[in-house]
């Protein structure tokens, strides 16, 4: 076993334990043991569980990043500062003010990448393991031969083999030979819905949890490219995931587009569109608290009375009925 394998196997035997778990799970609870829609079930529960697990890794994540986007303008204007100069003192100088800037601001551009390395282990782990079992290959621990066997030759619906692509019947298609048209409806889906979540998730980010100084810095620019890249990646690599995998990445996907909104919505990025937004919700409940202690609330703008039309004489009489 190679390096790589021995980092994976206790990730891999941990994640099929989650898998087999749920397929148990849902067995029981009376669906068909051999059904492509229990082992996507299956599937759907541990990308949940897995996702959840790594809750306070992704928040340490969010914590890194939001500071390296605050110290951004700081960064630039040391930029700058040495644009053009190449000479031996100039780049220590700026390397020195940069470090200084890390230090006095408690940021490190390391630690922003530190848990997305911490994460890379596990996805591969989920990679290999829905991989191996789509081909019927036994896993390291509790999937054994009898239940790869199952989850490879799983139907979904009974006519979507989970173990397909639409890559697999395009070619098909387009050589004259019987394909698989619900295989390539329910990938194509698929693509679409994963990749407008990576797009969503990405708009979020760029339009609303980024300050203004942010905005003129070439980290926007990046973060721009990135907004219409990723969904690209999977626009054309989903084409080629089998269905098994695909449910994987869009459950993953649509996790990570809740979160991302969550956290924008009550961790924004101070001078964002964002921190506004919850600065005036905090401030309508009375829990906007000032830099001087006070409380600060925002009294909503009642809405003006509805004018009295004027009546007529004979019409207020009909109005009122005659006196008595």
């Amino acid at each position: 076993m190679d390096l790589i394998g021995t980092i994976l196997w206790p990730l891999k035997w941990a994640v099929e334990l989650l898998l087999v778990a749920f397929h148990w799970l849902f067995s029981n609870l009376g669906m068909g043991y051999n059904d492509g829609l229990t082992w996507v079930l299956s599937i759907v529960g541990l990308v949940l569980v897995v996702r959840a697990a790594l809750i306070p890794i992704f928040v340490r994540q969010i914590k890194s990043q939001r500071k390296m986007l605050e110290v951004a303008p700081q960064l630039k204007k040391i930029q700058d500062k040495y644009k053009g100069k190449k000479d031996q003192f100039s780049r220590e100088a700026m390397s020195r003010e940069t470090m200084e800037l890390y230090k006095r601001t408690g940021t490190n551009p390391l630690a922003s990448c530190l848990p997305l390395l911490l994460q890379m282990p596990i996805f591969f782990a989920l990679f290999s393991v829905l991989n191996d079992a789509q081909r019927s290959n036994a896993g390291v621990g509790p999937l054994n031969q009898a239940l790869a066997t199952s989850f490879g030759n799983a139907n979904l619906f009974g006519v979507a083999p989970l173990h397909d692509t639409f890559a697999q019947q395009w070619a098909l298609w387009t050589s004259g030979a019987d394909f698989n048209l619900s295989v390539m409806i329910i990938a194509a889906t698929m693509v679409i819905l994963m990749t407008a979540s990576q797009f969503i998730t990405q708009l979020q980010i760029v339009s609303k949890n980024m300050s203004p100084e942010t905005k003129a810095s070439p980290m926007f620019r990046q973060q721009k490219i990135m907004l219409y890249l990723l969904p690209l990646v999977f626009a054309f690599s989903g084409v080629a995931f089998p269905l098994g995998v695909m449910f994987y990445w869009l459950t993953s996907n649509i996790w990570t587009m809740a979160q991302q909104f969550l956290v924008i919505r009550n961790m924004p990025t101070p001078g964002s569109e964002a921190a506004k937004a919850r600065e005036e919700r905090l401030a309508r409940k009375g829990k906007l608290i000032a830099t001087d202690g006070d409380i600060i609330i925002v009294d909503e703008p009642k809405k003006p009375a509805q004018r009295q039309q004027p009546v007529g004489k004979n019409r207020a009489k009909k109005q009122t009925g005659p006196k008595k």
